[in-house]
């Protein structure tokens, strides 16, 4: 089984480059939508996320239309073995979640990626 991520916002080439850029994604695929993008798949070795603007969404599946008008929010977990190496690429970023150590043995970071999603990165510290 595998399970992909899908985040819906008002615009994608804003968060591709958080995605590309930041974190080192690689876009897969892209589907224009008139004079922008509606639809991106972008991975990174195994993970993969999908973004998807929520008038492409709509348009697609038009018996979710209200569901899509609402603009649904998503939040990611990521596990990383790298955290000081992700936290560096976050620079210049405000974190929605600064750096914390949780009683479950992780160090997690929060952002809201330009799409409007939080992304929380992640690693163990403890068991």
């Amino acid at each position: 089984m595998k399970v992909t991520p899908i985040l819906y916002m008002e615009a994608i080439e804003p968060s591709l480059k958080f995605w590309v850029d930041r974190l080192g994604f690689k876009t897969t695929l892209t589907m224009p939508d008139g004079d922008r993008l509606g639809f991106a798949i972008l991975e990174n070795g195994s993970s993969e996320v999908m973004l998807q603007t929520s008038a492409s969404a709509a348009a697609d599946m038009t018996t979710l239309g209200a569901f899509f008008a609402a603009r649904p929010k998503s939040v990611l977990f990521i596990e990383v073995d790298d955290f000081a190496g992700v936290v560096k690429r976050l620079e210049g970023i405000q974190p929605a979640m600064p750096v914390r150590q949780t009683d479950y043995g992780m160090t997690e970071i929060g952002i809201l990626e330009p799409g409007g999603n939080l992304v929380v990165f992640a690693t163990r510290t403890s068991q």
